[in-house]
């Protein structure tokens, strides 16, 4: 079995809610790191603030800062530069018969701050609900920070993607750009 294959019967096989949601993290940034180590370096897991008060699920620093002409360092130099993301928080949601709503998106909002940039990636179990988005909206309107929904479902075409030796991070620009076009 190959090891996208692996990786996508891992996650279909991951069970929705509180009694999957150790397996769910660990999943995904497995398959995060597969995808994106290198050009990023490998993440900070349960990183926690100096007070001990916030613990972010993943941290994937960004150190691709310099113009260059790498395909492979392309995106992430586009975000450093558009959005300061020196450091690309990821936030993980194995939600069942809860909605992933506003508090959610506040919670990413709330983990921003101005060294780490101005993106975060929120990765879900299933979609958020329109307050969630109308939220994420506000967020950008008011502070320029931009929180993107990423799904099982684009996780596993991003394996695919790097399967067949293209640019997975090439999904992240098209969630963002998707992102720009509807935001109001």
């Amino acid at each position: 079995m190959s090891q996208v294959n692996d990786f996508i019967k891992r996650l279909d096989t991951c069970p929705q809610g509180q009694s999957g949601w150790v397996q769910f993290e660990d999943i995904c940034t497995d398959i995060l790191t597969y995808l994106f180590v290198p050009p990023l370096i490998y993440p900070k897991i349960q990183q926690r603030t100096l007070s001990g008060v916030r613990r972010r699920d993943a941290i994937f620093p960004n150190r691709n800062v310099t113009n260059s002409n790498d395909l492979n360092t392309k995106n992430w130099y586009h975000l450093f530069l558009e959005l300061g993301a020196r450091m690309i928080l990821v936030e993980f949601k194995n939600y069942d018969n809860t909605e992933i709503g506003p508090d959610e998106v506040d919670q990413a909002f709330n983990y921003l701050t101005n060294p780490m940039g101005r993106l975060s990636i929120l990765v879900c179990s299933k979609d958020p609900n329109d307050q969630a988005k109308k939220r994420r909206n506000t967020i950008y309107s008011n502070d320029k920070k931009v929180i993107l929904f990423l799904n099982k479902e684009q996780l596993k075409e991003m394996l695919t993607m790097k399967e067949r030796n293209e640019d997975p991070s090439d999904l992240i620009m098209d969630l963002l750009e998707l992102f720009y076009s509807q935001h109001e």
